[in-house]
C-alpha cells in the first residue's frame, strides 16, 4: 500500500499541472460519481497539502456549483428529487442564511447540490449566487483539506465534538422568521381595530 502512495505522489510531483487540473476536475464529476464531498477534500490534502490543496477544492466546488446552477436553470423538472428533499429537510418556513448554507456545507452528510438549491432560492442573480458560493465553499475546503493532512490524529471523540459545535453554530446563525396563518393574521387584525 505505501509503495503505491509513493508512486502516486511522484507522479504528482513531475506531472504537477496535470494533476492539480485533473483534481479540479475532479470535483465537477463527483457529482456524477456520487462521491462525497468531504472524501475529495481530505484527499486534496493529503495530496497536495493544506494551502494548495485549499485553493484547488475552492476552485473545484465553486465551478460544481456554478455547473448546478446552470443545469438547475436549463432543466428544473430533473431536479424534482432534490427539490423534495428541500421540502423535507426544510420545510416552507422561509429560505436559509448564507451564514446558515456555510455552516450547513461542514455537515458532511447534508447534500452539497441540496444546499446550492437554498442558495439558488435566496439569491436572485447569477452574480448574487455565484459570489455566495464562493464564500460557502471557503470554510468546507478549507477545514476538510487541512484535515486531510492530520486525519490520523483525530479520535472519534474530538469528531462529535465538532459535529455538536456545528450543530450549535446552525442554530445560533439562523435566520429568525415569524410565520403566521392566515387566519391568525386577520384575528390579530380585527382585535386591533375594536381596541
Amino acid at each position: 500500500m505505501d509503495e503505491k502512495l509513493n508512486v502516486l505522489f511522484v507522479i504528482i510531483e513531475s506531472h504537477w499541472w496535470l494533476a492539480s487540473l485533473g483534481f479540479i476536475i475532479f470535483h465537477i464529476v463527483r457529482q456524477v460519481l456520487f462521491i462525497p464531498v468531504v472524501i475529495i477534500c481530505i484527499a486534496g490534502g493529503a495530496l497536495f497539502g493544506g494551502v494548495i490543496g485549499s485553493i484547488y477544492s475552492i476552485v473545484g466546488l465553486t465551478l460544481s456549483s456554478l455547473f448546478f446552477y446552470f443545469l438547475y436553470n436549463q432543466m428544473p423538472r430533473i431536479f424534482g428529487k432534490v427539490l423534495s428533499m428541500k421540502e423535507r429537510w426544510f420545510g416552507n418556513r422561509g429560505n436559509l442564511s448564507v451564514g446558515q448554507v456555510t455552516v450547513l456545507r461542514l455537515i458532511p452528510f447534508i447534500h452539497f447540490h441540496l444546499l446550492s438549491l437554498c442558495l439558488i432560492e435566496t439569491m436572485k442573480t447569477f452574480n448574487k449566487y455565484a459570489r455566495a458560493s464562493l464564500l460557502t465553499n471557503i470554510p468546507l475546503a478549507v477545514i476538510y483539506t487541512v484535515f486531510g493532512q492530520f486525519i490520523m490524529e483525530f479520535s472519534p471523540t474530538a469528531m462529535v465534538v465538532v459535529l455538536i459545535f456545528l450543530t450549535v453554530l446552525l442554530l445560533i446563525m439562523r435566520q429568525k422568521t415569524v410565520v403566521m396563518k392566515w387566519e391568525q393574521f386577520f384575528q390579530k387584525e380585527k382585535q386591533f381595530k375594536r381596541g
